[in-house]
């Protein structure tokens, strides 16, 4: 399957991702992860975009679509992608329409996940992660809390909470989120790819998309 997965910061998009590539070997694309990696291993890249990351804000469209033209041409995108969080504005979806078109690639949905606002807010206020870039896990102090507080189950690196998740950085980001990536779905809507589900658990999602592409 080759997806858009949309939603705000906190709407289960990673999350369904990674059920997803259970299905069918589709491979799950995060620019936020991406970037951490490079921003970690203080590449070039990294070192231009962690100073927007920090603030909360966007990264820059010349940026990302480098980034998104050499992954998408790796190998483990032939069987299927799953894009999660990208594109990100209007111009990125219209970028990414003719990156596709150049690489003879046909998307088969754009999916919406619609949460509402007090659900995102609990969640990432309350969401860790594994500082280690290759791991990178996910861990919530209420419903996920990691078995030794502060350190990773899976690889036994640091559990911290991201600067872009405190209670300030999130409301600017969904700000900048109704401001700049909301019409997303609308761009959508009009290109006849727009799967809109009203989900808060990620099987509920799973489920509707499955229907959708008949798998």
């Amino acid at each position: 399957m080759k997806l858009i997965l949309l939603g705000a910061p906190g709407a289960g998009k990673g999350t369904v991702a990674k059920l997803l590539t259970a299905i069918d070997g589709s491979v799950q694309i995060s620019t936020g992860d991406i970037l951490r990696g490079a921003v970690q291993a203080g590449t070039e890249l990294g070192k231009e975009a962690e100073e927007y990351m920090k603030r909360g804000d966007l990264v820059p469209d010349s940026l990302i679509m480098g980034i998104m033209e050499k992954r998408l041409q790796e190998p483990d995108c032939e069987k299927g992608f799953l894009l999660d969080g990208f594109p990100r504005t209007i111009p990125q979806a219209e970028e990414l329409k003719k990156l596709l078109e150049r690489l003879g690639i046909t998307l088969d949905k754009a999916v919406n996940i619609d949460v509402p606002r007090e659900v995102i807010l609990d969640r990432l206020c309350t969401r860790r992660t594994c500082e280690n870039p290759e791991c990178q896990a996910i861990y919530n102090v209420k419903s996920n809390p990691p078995k030794q507080e502060g350190i990773c189950d899976k690889c036994g690196a640091r559990v911290v909470q991201r600067e872009d998740e405190t209670e300030e950085a999130i409301s600017h980001r969904l700000a900048t989120y109704n401001e700049k990536t909301a019409p997303l779905i609308g761009f959508y809507e009009k290109e006849g790819l727009l799967l809109n589900v009203e989900a808060v658990s990620s099987d509920a999602v799973i489920e509707a998309i499955r229907k959708e592409l008949g798998l």
